[in-house]
């Protein structure tokens, strides 16, 4: 439940309830001194006092699970937020994984755990521990399923928290069940699968897609490049903030040289129609929030596949632009599959595989294909060298040699 506390003038501040009340709730405001309802705004009024700020204060908190937000305001004296316990924890997650530079999304799966895991024991009135992570990672495996990189997520999320803000070392799992790691060989395409693919795809897309394929790099990681991160000069690209918040750099197809100058000058001149218009600013990366508002609406910094339409905020009317959403991409790939009557099980992420296993073809050595993928140990990358055009595919079968020499009857 959130409550909104704002200005209203000199003699009072505002309470709303934007999700709505009930009777408790409507109680605790009531009990306020010197209170009164506003017909016209729909709001209630509470006296800019210490008193009437501590009467509201303590009469929300015994309700419970509350988040207030307030306003800079000229009140009295300010009302914190009111946060439950797992509120708290949860905040300090984030906190702590921003410190350490880990990316959005891991941020945004680590606090997804943290949040079934707490929710798990909200009415566990001991302190949570070894026992319970052993129990909550073992429920995952026998009772929910999960496989077993999903049950290492939620490992690896549980042993930051109690790490990194709790402060706990958590090391002896031996009592986890955990879940069966099935082994599977990458799906990977032909060079002529590539193509058909490709050439089922149009504008951005079709350039998205070959840079999937001509460098390796993950979906989101191309999709969040930068007008900056593209050298020319240097025929390179900047893979900013990767998979483990690290960065490498990939080669710059020469093929899509002109693709890319001819694209983004399409992306300047809608850039500078935003700028036209009293817009043009994006999001910065991390640790570049204090930038002046002008380098958000520098061109350099712009996305290098932006939306095709900007957002607005309703409330504000502030508008602007992201990069097109994976969704988008990932919806035009598989289109472009089907069509091209594939019947492997791929998508945009089999591009990554494909480079990979066409670069071990073409002999380039393990250690360079692992620096181009961002892979922390090589072994990740020797999945590959089950897929080369070698191994089963070139052994030959001993029913092919009894039929080339005419043993079998035809």
């Amino acid at each position: 439940m959130t409550v909104h506390v704002k200005p209203f003038n000199e003699q009072y501040f505002s309470v709303h309830f934007p999700d709505g009340f009930n009777e408790k709730m409507l109680n605790a405001v009531r009990a306020v001194p010197g209170r009164k309802w506003n017909n016209e705004k729909k709001l209630w009024l509470i006296p800019n006092t210490q008193v009437s700020n501590d009467a509201l204060l303590k009469n929300l908190y015994e309700l419970g699970d509350f988040n207030v937000q307030v306003q800079e305001t000229p009140i009295a004296t300010k009302i914190p937020s009111i946060e439950t316990e797992e509120q708290r924890e949860i905040k300090k997650l984030s906190e702590a994984l921003q410190t350490k530079h880990y990316s959005q999304r891991t941020i945004e799966t680590y606090t997804k755990w943290m949040k079934e895991f707490l929710a798990a024991y909200k009415n566990y009135n001991e302190k949570l521990g070894q026992k319970q992570i052993n129990d909550f990672l073992t429920n995952l495996a026998t009772k929910q399923h999960v496989s077993a990189p999903t049950q290492n997520q939620a490992l690896a999320a549980l042993l930051f928290y109690f790490r990194f803000v709790k402060h706990e070392d958590a090391e002896n799992l031996s009592e986890v069940i955990h879940a069966k790691h099935k082994k599977r060989v990458p799906v990977v395409l032909s060079k002529e699968e590539i193509k058909s693919i490709i050439d089922r795809l149009e504008g951005s897309k079709r350039l998205a897609a070959e840079l999937l394929y001509g460098t390796g790099m993950r979906l989101n990681e191309v999709l969040a490049l930068r007008i900056l991160d593209i050298d020319f000069d240097r025929n390179e690209i900047t893979v900013k903030y990767g998979k483990g918040g690290k960065d490498r750099r990939v080669m710059l197809p020469k093929s899509l040289i002109s693709k890319l100058k001819a694209h983004i000058a399409e992306v300047k001149a809608i850039h500078e129609k935003d700028l036209a218009e009293g817009w043009g600013s994006v999001q910065l990366r991390d640790g570049m929030t204090k930038r002046s508002s002008e380098t958000a609406k520098e061109f350099r910094w712009q996305w290098l596949f932006p939306q095709k339409n900007r957002w607005k905020n309703e409330k504000t009317g502030e508008q602007g632009r992201h990069h097109i959403d994976e969704s988008i991409l990932q919806k035009a790939v598989k289109s472009a599959i089907r069509e091209a009557g594939i019947v492997k099980n791929a998508s945009c992420h089999t591009f990554r595989h494909s480079f990979a296993t066409h670069l071990l073809e073409n002999g380039y050595d393990l250690r360079t294909v692992q620096e181009l993928l961002g892979h922390s140990d090589v072994r990740t990358t020797m999945i590959y060298t089950h897929v080369l055009n070698r191994g089963a595919k070139e052994v030959e079968s001993p029913l092919d040699g009894i039929l080339d020499g005419n043993l079998i009857r035809q």
